[in-house]
């Protein structure tokens, strides 16, 4: 089922592509215009409109360049490393 799903998505990229945009641009104008900053804990918070969102997306970005060079660089080993 999840297959399906996937496939679906694929097919009609564009119109996937286009609706996380819209997603993102929906949570970015409602994190300016309705989230109350009154009770912000940091300067970022209240003076960075979707500070969090944006936080969020760069240390998934960094954690995967990361996991991949890590991987890269020696915990990924041959298929063969074992029998010899």
């Amino acid at each position: 089922m999840i297959i399906n799903f996937i496939d679906y998505l694929k097919e009609r990229l564009q119109t996937t592509k286009s609706f996380f945009y819209i997603g993102i641009a929906v949570m970015l104008v409602w994190s300016v215009v309705g989230v109350d900053k009154h009770h912000a804990h940091t300067w970022v918070e209240a003076h960075i409109p979707g500070f969090w969102s944006l936080f969020g997306l760069l240390s998934c970005v960094v954690l995967i360049y990361f996991a991949g060079w890590f991987g890269k660089s020696g915990v990924m080993t041959r298929e063969d490393y074992y029998d010899n």
